[in-house]
């Protein structure tokens, strides 16, 4: 392909280069999925009602635009490539709206109304360009590293720079507001990620054959994906897993207070322990990748995580809670590396049976149906909060609604966690059919 293209970096430090990827997306998704509520309701007054339509409005956008974003890429054909355009020339957009968020201008500030208008365009604007680049970005990885040593190795790098990242968009954010004000923030957070994002094109490459055959068409596209059973299997677990989390992730706030009795500072502690195990974890679940392979490295990573939630359903105290949240955090880092390189093998099936790369559909359909565990987590949370008695104006809750922290920290999770598991079951992709897989598209290789 020569230019830009041909100088990826290699080896390791083309991995980690690849990586910083993860940073810049960990980064700016963390902070406006952290803070941007508290800025638009609590710091410019929007009405709640009116930020809850803003965000029904951007949820729906959010769930259309992967798959579109990621029909678009596999149907394009530059002398660049497919996926590293989108990149280059979207990473300065995306960051610019990013920008926006959090650099309202007074005119907006006029009326509740002009603010609404304000806050879904610029939404709007951020999370499509954001898409259009994450997404590009992602799709590289299974292209550029065929094997499962290597993918098993580089999603554990990119997982761990994701955490990096999402530590710093939601746990520092706080620092850079108080320094620099949140346009100054959103300025700060903008130039990181774009710098990150940009880096990782050093460690970017993509086979020009891939973008010599036709794509197919929308509609067959679609069909193709929904109807490869890898893929839905695959997608079935992946979205009960983001759904655990998710809602883990809601309702612990409310569980610390109500059920341990902790401070806004201590619940910060609680959290922690989770990050500081899995940022090493990652790592250590490559290896396990590589022995066990990635369908039985899953299915022990889903069994660690809902044996590591089962104490929510029991403990009482600060360092009980900790603990806790120490042990998810060995099954949680197993997932984090799973499943790209679960979704990559999918892709590298799809190659075989339909002669095309299609990793931004695929990873474009996976975003889509995952978006619908967090809408399904806010129906679940807030279903049982209701029917256990929970009033936000009461400074102690009743016990019923100890018991219904409990079942959503612990009970649902678990129950959720064990059809994942058989999905993951009656996934198809073996030791065995993997290497069929893979021999076959060494013969694609040598005939192209």
């Amino acid at each position: 392909m020569g230019g830009f293209i041909g100088s990826r970096a290699k080896g390791a430090r083309g991995a980690w280069l690849y990586s910083l990827g993860s940073l810049a997306a960990g980064l700016v998704y963390q902070a406006f999925n952290s803070w941007a509520q508290l800025y638009y309701v609590d710091v410019l007054k929007m009405p709640l009602a009116l930020y809850g339509t803003a965000m029904t409005f951007y949820g729906i956008w959010n769930a259309i635009n992967d798959p579109l974003a990621g029909q678009w890429s596999d149907m394009t054909s530059t002398r660049w490539g497919r996926r590293i355009p989108f990149i280059l020339f979207g990473t300065v957009p995306m960051c610019l709206a990013f920008i926006m968020v959090w650099a309202v201008p007074p005119a907006a500030l006029a009326t509740p109304g002009r603010l609404f208008a304000y806050f879904v365009i610029t939404v709007f604007l951020f999370d499509g360009l954001y898409s259009m680049v994450v997404l590009n970005w992602t799709a590289l990885y299974p292209e550029m590293y065929p094997e499962l040593a290597q993918r098993s190795s580089v999603s554990a790098i990119k997982q761990a720079l994701g955490i990096v990242g999402m530590v710093v968009g939601m746990v520092l954010a706080p620092q850079f507001r108080a320094a620099l004000g949140w346009t100054g923030m959103g300025i700060a957070f903008a130039i990181m990620g774009a710098a990150a994002m940009y880096a990782s094109l050093a460690g970017s490459q993509e086979d020009p054959r891939f973008s010599q055959v036709q794509s197919l068409g929308i509609a067959q596209a679609l069909k193709s994906t929904f109807i490869n059973r890898s893929f839905v299997t695959y997608v079935i677990a992946n979205l009960l897993v983001q759904f655990t989390f998710v809602l883990v992730q809601a309702a612990l706030p409310f569980y610390s207070k109500y059920v341990i009795g902790a401070s806004d500072a201590q619940n910060t502690l609680i959290l922690a322990p989770m990050f500081v195990v899995a940022l090493p974890m990652v790592w250590a679940w490559s290896r396990i990748t590589n022995r066990l392979g990635p369908k039985n490295a899953m299915i022990l990573s889903v069994v660690l995580f809902a044996l590591g939630l089962t104490p929510f359903l029991f403990v009482h105290s600060l360092v009980g809670a900790m603990a806790t949240t120490a042990f998810i955090g060995v099954g949680l880092s197993g997932l984090l590396v799973l499943v790209d390189v679960l979704i990559a093998d999918v892709v590298d099936e799809d190659e075989v049976a339909t002669g095309r790369r299609r990793e931004g559909m695929y990873f474009g359909a996976n975003a889509f149906i995952i978006r619908l565990g967090v809408a399904l987590q806010a129906i679940v949370f807030s279903a049982i909060m209701a029917a256990h008695g929970y009033d936000p104006n009461l400074a102690t809750q009743p016990q019923t609604v100890i018991r219904g922290l409990r079942l959503i920290m612990a009970g649902v999770p678990i129950l959720g966690l064990v059809v994942a598991l058989l999905a993951m079951r009656a996934y198809p992709l073996d030791a065995k059919r993997r290497g069929e897989i893979a021999a076959r598209i060494e013969a694609l290789r040598t005939e192209q």
